[in-house]
Formats: C-alpha cells, sequence, structure tokens
C-alpha cells in the first residue's frame, strides 16, 4: 500500500508517555491523530475483550484480536487520511504486536510480523518514535491509575516488551528512532519533533516553530 501522506508512530512500554507525547505531535504538525486499540467501532469492542482485568485470552486470540483491531483502523481512520495526503500520529502500531505478543508473550516474532503485514495490507510507519523510559519509572507514573489486563503481568513482562522495542529499533535505524521519555513532557515533546522533522520534514502547510 503506498499514500501521498506521513504515518508517525509512537511506540513504548505503558507508561512511557506515549499517548501525551501523540497529541502533542499531531497537534504541531497539523496532523490526524489516532491510537491502538480502539479507535474505530470495532476496535473499541476489541479493547474491551483484551484489556478488560481478568479476562481469560489464549495468546494467539490476543493477537488476533489485535489484528483485526489494526485492519479496521487503517482501512476506517489511517489510509483514508493518508490518501487524501495528510499525516497521520498514532499511539502504538505494528511494532506493538511484535513487542508484547511477541517479545512480551514469547511468541515467533516473525510469525506475528507476516500477520502485521498482512493485517495492514503492507503499510508501515515512515517513522518509528521509541518514547525510552526505565520500567520502574513508567510503572511510578501508572501507579492509582488502575492496571488493565496486559499492565497487569508486571515488571518482567514489561522488561521484556522494553527489550523488544529496543531490539526492533536497533535491527531497523533508518525507520526508528529513540528519544529519551524520562524528561518533563515539554522536553520530550520538543525532542519528539526534532526528530520527526529531521527525518521527514513539515507536513504541507503546517506552522513551524516547535513544540508547545
Amino acid at each position: 500500500m503506498s499514500a501521498p501522506g506521513r504515518l508517525v508512530a509512537l511506540e513504548g512500554i505503558d507508561g512511557c508517555g506515549k499517548s501525551t507525547q501523540a497529541r502533542r505531535l499531531a497537534k504541531t504538525l497539523g496532523a490526524t491523530v489516532t491510537h491502538e486499540p480502539g479507535a474505530t467501532a470495532l476496535g473499541r469492542e476489541v479493547r474491551s475483550l483484551v484489556l478488560r482485568p481478568g479476562a481469560s485470552l489464549d495468546p494467539r486470540a490476543e493477537a488476533l484480536l489485535l489484528a483485526a483491531d489494526r485492519a479496521q483502523h487503517v482501512a476506517e481512520v489511517i489510509a483514508p487520511a493518508l490518501g487524501r495526503g495528510g499525516w497521520v500520529v498514532t499511539d502504538r502500531f505494528s511494532a506493538s504486536t511484535l513487542a508484547y505478543q511477541g517479545y512480551g508473550r514469547g511468541m515467533d516474532v516473525e510469525e506475528l510480523d507476516r500477520l502485521v503485514r498482512w493485517a495492514t495490507g503492507g503499510l508501515a510507519p515512515d517513522l518509528v518514535v521509541l518514547l525510552d523510559v526505565p520500567v520502574a519509572v513508567a510503572a511510578a507514573r501508572r501507579r492509582g491509575h488502575g492496571a488493565d489486563r496486559l499492565e497487569a503481568l508486571g515488571a518482567e513482562f514489561q522488561q521484556r516488551v522494553a527489550a523488544g522495542f529496543a531490539a526492533l529499533a536497533e535491527a531497523d535505524p533508518a525507520r526508528w528512532v529513540v528519544v529519551d521519555g524520562t524528561g518533563r513532557a515539554e522536553e520530550v515533546a520538543a525532542a519528539t519533533l526534532a526528530a520527526v522533522v529531521d527525518r521527514l520534514g513539515w507536513p504541507d502547510g503546517a506552522v513551524t516553530g516547535g513544540a508547545e
């Protein structure tokens, strides 16, 4: 799948600040902001199934449900925006499946990669920004918010996921950039914006001048 727009994915472990930074980045770039799972009506049903505390799901079923969410997300939100020439910033995309269900759950990463490519019709981000935050720091940020089903798997699981994200970034430096996510939100926003502009430039019509 090819499109004239640009797709930027923000990735990282739970509590790394992706949601905040995705919104800030999209506002600065004049881009569409979206997220996974749950950006469509189907996705909201999937999110409820996958993240509901105490839900019993086989890891393969979990991966397939998330693939269904992503297929609908691409068809309903991402591809139309890209097709109009717009930029899209998404809070999570394909790499989350590889990191969480692959490295975290211990499933075959190559098999998951084929599933992901099929679900997206071959659509891949133009740039993946990994917000790098230590597991302990991310856990402290999440404290008091109530853990969803994946967050409740604990520090060892999150550490495997973090290692997975790091391995994916190291294996594809042309598509990935790592940003230190431990600073103040404004500092992380500025570093994220700088990384995106350095790799992709500014969207047509964007008001330049930096992050908020």
